[in-house]
């Protein structure tokens, strides 16, 4: 080999050589890869390790299974001060109430900033409960669709609540015809009770607290309304009654969550 074929040889190896030593330090000072975040729970985990199973399809009066839960649901919404009331009553005492809004009172969006971070929070979830509160058995299909895609976009728009499996007919009327046009536009479960504030007439702070004493009871979904001042002066007493029988207050959405 001459003199000239001997010093290319040596340059080619040195390259090779600084190469090779350059991928070593690459692969020296390389991260480890970043392990991927654990997945995201199948259902929300509601308070005291409540999970949260699949709203189911049809009727429901009561929450499922065993324990020592309450959902206080609340109705229509015609009275300010009482919207706001129960909103003051969820931020302060950690109290979790399901809503049931009609659109049509201005009342919701009086209260809206309020109600926002507790339903970021979860401590408020919603239903739909139409528009205008109409009978929807006297309504043609169009017209109940009508009044629930109405209720579902004030509900966007006005408290950031995108979706909901559960819609609760005005006067608790309904059909198989009505249930299968809110299952149609979103809402699969049809949200009854088998307790009551009695409340749905006019009623003072007695009656109010009487029927509490009658229904307030372990997985009971108990109906009330947001009409009347008489249950803005009881919270307090309503509140002991739930403590002294050990009950604890859920959302619907604690205790079932949305299909996929």
């Amino acid at each position: 080999m001459d003199r000239r074929g001997f010093l290319l040889l040596l340059a080619t190896g040195l390259a090779g050589a600084a190469v090779g030593r350059g991928a070593a330090a690459m692969d020296l000072g390389a991260p480890d890869p970043v392990a991927p975040p654990p997945p995201a729970p199948a259902t929300p985990t509601g308070p005291g390790g409540l999970v949260a199973v699949p709203a189911p399809a049809g009727v429901v009066d009561r929450l499922p299974g065993t324990g020592n839960q309450l959902a206080l649901t609340i109705d229509d919404g015609s009275d300010g001060e009482v919207v706001a009331a129960l909103v003051t009553l969820v931020r302060e005492t950690g109290t979790r109430l399901t809503f049931f809004p009609n659109g049509s009172y201005r009342t919701w969006g009086d209260n809206a900033r309020d109600l926002w971070p507790l339903i970021e929070s979860g401590q408020v979830a919603f239903g739909n409960h139409t528009w205008s509160h109409p009978d929807v058995t006297t309504l043609s299909d169009a017209e109940v669709a009508e009044e629930l895609r109405r209720n579902q976009d004030f509900m966007r728009r006005t408290l950031g609540v995108t979706a909901t499996p559960f819609w609760r007919p005005p006067f608790g009327s309904h059909d198989e015809r009505t249930d299968a046009i809110a299952a149609d536009v979103g809402h699969p479960t049809t949200v009854m009770w088998n307790g009551t504030f009695d409340d749905g007439r006019a009623v003072g702070a007695d009656e109010l607290m009487a029927a509490a004493q009658q229904w307030f009871a372990a997985q009971a979904i108990i109906v009330g309304h947001a009409n009347q001042p008489a249950i803005s002066t009881v919270l307090d007493q309503l509140l002991g009654l739930v403590e002294s029988r050990q009950l604890q207050t859920v959302t619907l959405a604690d205790v079932w969550s949305s299909p996929a």
